[in-house]
């Protein structure tokens, strides 16, 4: 219980750091976006599949920290990756988990992430955003945050623990 606690504590900080270290090229945008908290939410989810409730309480947690720490949006992280941890775990009862679908659900992920949180920043007119700079911002996160969450999802697959991975 304590091993998936340590990987979204340590994917939320490599956020933060890694972010500083990515040269921004168009308009602030980063050419790779770092989103490692998102991938780990799930890698995490095979830990909490016989104690769904907990999971989604950790989720809105983290949510919460990741809204404290990287934005200025008020419980608006924690409401999308609660919405996001859904969506994973509906994929997650429907489809057998392998490296594939796990790159599939990464990818499923991000754009919807970056959809929803689009979406909000449009409806409530906080930053200008257009269809360019969203899709933008997934085609330039998905190759670092696969990258990441298939050597985690390894790490966590190999690693002698209680409930093996799928």
């Amino acid at each position: 219980m304590i091993l998936p606690i340590i990987i979204v504590i340590t994917s939320l900080f490599l956020d933060g750091i890694l972010s500083n270290f990515f040269p921004y090229m168009i308009n602030d945008l980063s050419l790779f976006t770092p989103y490692f908290t998102i991938i780990s939410l799930i890698i995490i989810y095979p830990f909490f599949q016989k104690k769904k409730r907990n999971y989604y309480i950790l989720i809105v947690i983290i949510g919460y920290f990741y809204d404290l720490l990287y934005t200025n949006l008020f419980l608006a992280d924690a409401i999308f990756f609660f919405l996001t941890a859904l969506i994973i775990t509906l994929i997650y009862q429907k489809l057998e988990i392998n490296i594939f679908t796990n790159i599939f659900l990464m990818l499923l992920t991000i754009i919807i992430y970056h959809t929803l949180l689009a979406l909000s920043l449009f409806i409530f007119n906080v930053v200008p955003i257009t269809i360019n700079i969203t899709i933008y911002l997934i085609t330039n996160s998905l190759l670092l945050n696969i990258i990441y969450g298939e050597i985690l999802y390894l790490i966590c697959k190999y690693l002698p623990h209680k409930r093996h991975l799928n």
